[in-house]
């Protein structure tokens, strides 16, 4: 069983390239909208009565609906074109800021954040796919570098901005300044992007299909691990800093800076490096990332040490997602959206999993405990994806 036909244009076009940058605005939109609570918790807490802890799930409830969404996507969906299914989901992330700006209770709030984790897993669940068949192959690493590009800008500067802004217009005001912001990108999407006609309905036996294959399987495998390692580390990085550098709010903003800023060098940088042997590559996110959480172990205490390690963490985090995505756009080609349905869902379990293994180690131990698991976490990855030849797809399914 097929996804769709990968019909790819004669040549790329300039009106392709459009419709990629489309998509790299949809991406820092949703990176914005999903983690701007970040920096609001607190008036956003205290507006609606809720404790900060409740108003936390705000996040987590999004990455759920998230998980389950691209599971359910090419599924649900089935026929409609693909070009519809993207203008509606960017047509919910606009009802879904609305809703959370005018929310007037704690329920409609996660009713709100529920509908953005729709549209965050409809979107990355597709996203791949729907690249693979905009530009010509060679160029498929360069717009996903170009679309993680958006994810790394909004990382950068979300928290910052909604921070700055939330003090200025209030917590309401922010997601009421993104509103015209996604209305403008839901009308660059239909005049952007071409027709994505489907003509073969995926199922939920896909999935199947896709796990029986062993390359597949141990590329998931590989991703629990890097993603896992990454976001037991990441979630927690603000207490490392406070504790273990001792940087006070105002390095601790620059420190984050940098490593957002980093992200957007990283996913520039990796969509112009990714070549034929995409699988050189597969290593580079664990070891890197592994080996800079590592060094802060060690030199986590020199606030000079702690901002070079994290440029070159956020530039490999960004990196991540290019070079893992490229991997699936070469080995899982006649079934991107299942495949990319998949990887976006054990990538949203892996967070959310480093999440609860980082704050175990953190409560029971001490938080040099919590980078200390993301570095074992990083050798698993690195012990399962070894040369990279493994994860290939077979010559016999070429």
């Amino acid at each position: 069983m097929t996804d769709i036909p990968l019909e790819q244009p004669d040549e790329t076009t300039q009106g392709a390239w459009a419709a990629v940058w489309s998509m790299s605005l949809c991406v820092a939109m949703l990176i914005a909208s999903e983690f701007m609570p970040v920096s609001l918790l607190t008036p956003m807490a205290e507006g609606l009565g809720a404790t900060t802890g409740q108003t936390g799930q705000a996040i987590s409830i999004s990455g759920l609906f998230a998980v389950a969404t691209s599971l359910a996507i090419t599924t649900v969906a089935g026929r409609i074109n693909r070009k519809t299914v993207l203008v509606v989901l960017t047509g919910l992330m606009l009802i879904s800021l609305v809703v959370v700006a005018m929310a007037p209770s704690f329920a409609v709030l996660m009713a709100g954040r529920a509908l953005l984790g729709v549209c965050v897993g409809g979107f990355w669940s597709l996203a791949t796919s729907i690249l693979m068949r905009l530009v010509p192959e060679r160029d498929v690493p360069r717009a996903l570098g170009l679309m993680y590009g958006g994810q790394a800008i909004a990382a950068a500067f979300a928290a910052p901005l909604g921070s700055y802004l939330g003090d200025i217009v209030g917590w309401r005001g922010v997601f009421w300044a993104l509103t015209p912001v996604v209305a403008l990108n839901l009308v660059w999407h239909l005049v952007a992007l071409p027709s994505l006609p489907v003509t073969t309905r995926a199922s939920f036996a896909t999935f199947g299909t896709l796990l029986g294959r062993r390359h597949f399987r141990r590329g998931l495998i590989a991703i629990t691990f890097t993603w896992g390692s990454a976001f037991t580390m990441f979630t927690y990085l603000r207490p490392f800093l406070e504790q273990v550098t001792g940087v006070g709010v105002d390095l601790l903003s620059l420190l984050l800076l940098v490593l957002g800023a980093a992200g957007f060098v990283g996913s520039s940088l990796s969509g112009r490096m990714v070549g034929g042997r995409v699988e050189r590559m597969l290593c580079l996110p664990a070891l890197v990332m592994g080996g800079c959480t590592a060094a802060l172990l060690i030199a986590g205490g020199s606030v000079i040490a702690a901002g070079l390690l994290l440029a070159i963490w956020g530039a490999m985090n960004t990196a991540m997602s290019v070079i893992w995505m490229s991997w699936m756009s070469r080995n899982v080609d006649d079934l991107p959206e299942a495949a990319g349905g998949l990887m976006v869902a054990v990538i949203q379990a892996s967070i959310l999993l480093g999440g609860v293994i980082g704050g175990f180690l953190l409560d029971l131990w001490a938080i040099e405990a919590t980078f200390a698991g993301s570095v074992v976490l990083a050798l698993v990855a690195l012990a399962i994806t070894g040369t990279g030849r493994n994860l290939l797809k077979p010559k016999t399914e070429s």
